[in-house]
């Protein structure tokens, strides 16, 4: 927890070494955000390598495969309009970039909504927690969640350094810090799908 809040404050942190002078705190910066992702995919591996350890390749046939499709299109359609908005505060156009990032915000809300008011009531009627499948499925899909929620956060309140004009083409760590994490929850989740929706 205290990682991931040294993560938040340093990404939606607007100032970049342009306005200190320090070229290398823009590289810590950096190199403190891939340490983090790095720490985190452990986790999430852990997570996908104890589903087969535990069931195999089991999985429920009764798994909504539609729903997991349209989340799953969802999400990535985000870090495609993530990437653009990078691209747009990178070009100095901020209107786009605010634009793009609202898109990706509601993307992942979306996202959010379609997991825990949809998909995970469902899945308690065929696979509750006190199975394997059921424990494994929360477990995972619940701290991605939680992940998908905090790069909302993180990209809201980019939006709103963005807003009061913070960013520009050649100051912009904030927003390519987040976008760098989104985009890392998105790959988490393109390996939680098959993991759980498509093997077995």
């Amino acid at each position: 927890m205290i990682a991931a809040a040294t993560a938040v404050r340093q990404i939606a942190n607007p100032s970049t070494s342009l306005r200190t002078g320090l070229s290398y705190q823009t590289f810590n910066r950096r190199m403190g955000l891939w340490l983090f992702i790095f720490s985190e995919s452990m986790v999430f591996l852990a997570l996908l390598a104890s589903r087969f350890y535990m069931q195999g390749t089991f999985r429920p046939a009764e798994m909504n495969q539609g729903l997991g499709l349209i989340i799953t299109s969802i999400l990535l359609l985000s870090s495609f309009t993530a990437n653009r908005a990078e691209v747009a505060i990178a070009h100095g156009d901020r209107s786009s970039f605010l634009r793009l990032l609202t898109i990706t915000i509601v993307l992942g809300v979306v996202f959010l909504a379609g997991v825990v008011t949809i998909e995970w009531p469902e899945t308690l009627h065929y696979a509750p927690l006190s199975t394997g499948f059921g424990t494994l499925f929360f477990a995972i899909t619940g701290l991605h969640a939680f992940h998908v929620l905090t790069g909302v956060f993180i990209l809201a309140l980019v939006g709103l350094h963005g807003w009061r004009g913070r960013y520009t083409a050649q100051d912009h760590w904030g927003a390519e810090g987040s976008i760098i994490y989104w985009h890392f929850v998105d790959v988490v989740w393109v390996l939680v799908y098959p993991t759980l929706y498509l093997i077995g």
